[in-house]
């Protein structure tokens, strides 16, 4: 099969799952989670972009651009000047201009300035969902710190990071988890419980997801099933996301027992004042300056209801909220197994 093919075929795959977890849509009603959906949540757009960023200067000729793609099998190109994206400019514009017999153009007349972009830190999920929604083949990646553009971004670049991760995962994981496959089995006591707390400080979108990543490493590596991690894992990355967009911080505790894993959410925030509304898909009180930033969809607590076997959600204007996850274990789901993983 043609390569293009391939990449056609894989990211339909990824679109399947589209209406089950993502940012801005529903992780759909069954408690399943992929992989793949996992490590969409997990991985950031710059683990899977390129870096080797082909460019044309605005003041650059067209018929330079017909080298370019005809050179590099390319379908278009990012205009920048001194490392900043101010457009791009198409294999469409190009064919126009050819059209017209005006190759003697500047790539300023030529080119597009109102770009959709993404930022290099942002979810992969993110990535995933903008693809689906503006149907585009590639989005420049800007850096959040100094907004420089710093890389490329395709279908093709996610599928293969998704792959490639998930064959690394796989090799160090297994290490782990044989080290650890039978932990609570090895402990003797009458009761067990093991208790780990993060702290998450509010509006630092730089570190935004490393507790999620964190906790489920963990998990992974006490021998937990896949299953349970992955649900575990996005109802905490729910959570730790609505502490970073809409409160200074808070703090996430988890605590594992034979039994279930229980995760406790809480803050000093501004409070939920109609926590049924909160809890409808797509209803949110980011400010727009957040969503700019591709967060606040209104997506989180649903998405964490349907992940978890038992939620609480209590909170007080002025004061703060306290969230309560909790995700049952039994004998066939906490049994790691290959055929999980």
């Amino acid at each position: 099969m043609p390569v293009a093919d391939c990449i056609r075929t894989a990211w339909w795959a990824i679109l399947s799952i589209k209406d089950e977890v993502g940012v801005g849509v529903s992780v759909g009603e069954k408690k399943d989670i992929t992989k793949v959906q996992e490590l969409v949540y997990e991985m950031k757009v710059d683990q899977v972009m390129a870096r080797d960023i082909i460019t044309v200067s605005p003041d650059d000729l067209m018929s330079k651009l017909r080298e370019l793609l005809r050179d590099k099998h390319i379908s278009g190109v990012p205009v920048v000047r001194d490392k900043r994206l101010i457009g791009m400019v198409s294999i469409e514009d190009f064919i126009k201009c050819l059209a017209e017999g005006k190759m003697d153009s500047p790539v300023k007349d030529r080119m597009s300035y109102d770009v959709e972009t993404l930022y290099d830190n942002e979810p992969l999920v993110r990535a995933v969902e903008e693809f689906n929604r503006l149907g585009y083949g590639r989005f420049p990646v800007i850096s959040r710190g100094d907004g420089n553009l710093v890389g490329i971004i395709t279908k093709g670049d996610i599928i293969r990071g998704l792959l490639k991760k998930m064959e690394i995962d796989y090799h160090e994981e297994e290490i782990h988890r044989y080290r650890a496959s039978h932990f609570f089995e090895d402990i003797i006591a009458d009761k067990t419980t093991l208790i780990f707390q993060y702290k998450v400080v509010g509006k630092d979108f730089n570190r935004a997801g490393e507790t999620s990543s964190g906790l489920k490493k963990t998990l992974r590596r006490m021998g937990m099933s896949p299953k349970i991690i992955r649900r575990v894992a996005i109802a905490t990355y729910e959570a730790e996301m609505n502490l970073v967009v809409f409160t200074d911080g808070g703090e996430i505790t988890a605590q594992v027992t034979p039994s279930e894993i229980k995760i406790e959410v809480v803050d000093e925030g501004p409070g939920i004042p109609d926590i049924k509304k909160a809890m409808e898909p797509g209803f949110s009180t980011a400010p727009d300056w957040i969503r700019e930033l591709g967060f606040g969809a209104g997506m989180g607590l649903s998405n964490i209801h349907k992940c978890a076997d038992v939620m609480h959600l209590e909170s007080t204007v002025g004061k703060g909220t306290r969230l309560e996850i909790a995700v049952h274990l039994n004998d066939k789901e906490n049994r790691a197994s290959e055929e999980d993983s």
